[in-house]
């Protein structure tokens, strides 16, 4: 199984303070991988690296075998849990979702019909046809990351990176979103960054503590002096049963 993504002794610095120091990480293939770890602990820096929106102090990143910037095309990202006004964006789901096939289609001024099917495609499959037509800022915080995960959906990713997917969104809602997500990952990678390492380790193979430096357990290696040892403090783990 070959390695889709190739980080090696990456450091990064916004000022002085080093926020990522020597992180190696190989992701392969059809892997589900979470990143887990504090608050400024680096973990939405590391995304920003693999997308090629920032460049690493030192070290190198491949993805897919190429220079970050050049694989961006075959990347689905879902940013953290938008803080905008939503009930003041004037525009409906299938308008948001086609977004996604921005630099994909070859029709100036507009979308192809091909666009459009592959919108409405993905729009079903993430179980939301009937909000197409719907103002996005009419939508529950679950329906919404539902059309946040089929923009990026949209342009067939190879990769499908998610920053904080389910923050503010109920357990139930949740559970629901990381079903669709174990799906999606028979047919591509995705890596999934979260602060519930409990909850998603029942669905990830591996999770990738960050905190400046990187460590990767298996699922089954995770304990509590794990997390403690993470976190810097005292963690109370609780278990979630995903079953109904």
């Amino acid at each position: 199984m070959k390695n889709i993504i190739e980080i090696e002794n990456v450091s990064f610095s916004y000022t002085r303070a080093p926020v990522l120091r020597n992180v190696s990480l190989t992701v392969p293939e059809g892997e589900f991988l979470g990143i887990v770890g504090p608050n400024a602990g680096g973990k939405s820096t590391l995304i920003k690296l693999i997308l090629g929106l920032l460049q690493p102090g030192s070290g190198t990143i491949r993805v897919l075998g190429n220079d970050p910037v050049m694989a961006r095309s075959h990347i689905g990202y879902v940013p953290q849990y938008p803080t905008f006004s939503r009930r003041d964006f004037p525009i409906n789901v299938m308008d948001t979702v086609l977004m996604g096939r921005l630099g994909f289609t070859s029709h100036f001024g507009g979308y192809s019909k091909n666009d459009r099917e592959i919108a409405t495609e993905t729009i079903q499959a993430v179980e939301i046809a009937d909000t197409a037509n719907r103002p996005v800022g009419t939508l529950s915080g679950g329906q919404l990351q539902r059309v946040l995960i089929a923009r990026a959906l949209a342009c067939k990713p190879e990769i499908l990176i998610l920053d904080e997917p389910t923050a503010n969104i109920d357990m139930r809602v949740e559970e629901d979103i990381f079903g669709l997500l174990k799906h999606y990952n028979e047919n591509m990678t995705i890596i999934v960054v979260s602060h519930d390492i409990g909850f998603i380790s029942g669905y990830v193979d591996r999770v990738a503590c960050l905190n400046q430096t990187l460590i990767c357990h298996t699922t089954d290696e995770i304990s509590g002096k794990t997390i403690e040892e993470l976190y810097g403090a005292p963690v109370r783990m609780i278990h979630h049963s995903h079953q109904h």
